[in-house]
């Protein structure tokens, strides 16, 4: 099993800057694909960015492509993603996921077995 902890999200003007860290318990996290997640209200989950085993290989969703950057320390069991410029639109709450059982990219939060809690992050403009 893996435990997941979100944390730094927060309130942020548009156009700047948030760090959200997922801390992950277990001893499967360094052969887990590790995702970010975001549901705004009324909306579907959606896809933001994950990372592979080795943090070798990273996707992510059009929408934050040279913006957010996502990154992993295998040794601390952490995962980030650093948001920059920051839009309105990128309000929602912010969701570390796992997968354990495959060693393939996948932007289906229905293949993601783990979650964390979620973080908030506001961005007013």
């Amino acid at each position: 099993q893996v435990q997941l902890v979100e944390s730094g999200g927060g309130l942020v003007q548009a156009g700047g800057s948030l760090r959200l860290s997922c801390a992950a318990s277990g001893r499967t996290f360094n052969r887990s694909f590790m995702g970010w997640f975001r549901q705004a209200p009324g909306k579907e989950r959606e896809f933001v960015a994950t990372i592979s085993r080795s943090g070798l290989n990273t996707w992510y969703a059009d929408f934050v492509k040279g913006r957010f950057t996502i990154s992993r320390d295998n040794a601390k069991n952490t995962v980030s993603l650093q948001m920059n410029t920051l839009k309105p639109e990128d309000t929602a709450v912010y969701y570390c996921a796992a997968l354990t059982y495959d060693n393939s990219f996948t932007s289906r939060a229905s293949d993601y077995e783990y979650w964390g809690q979620g973080t908030q992050v506001t961005v007013s403009s």
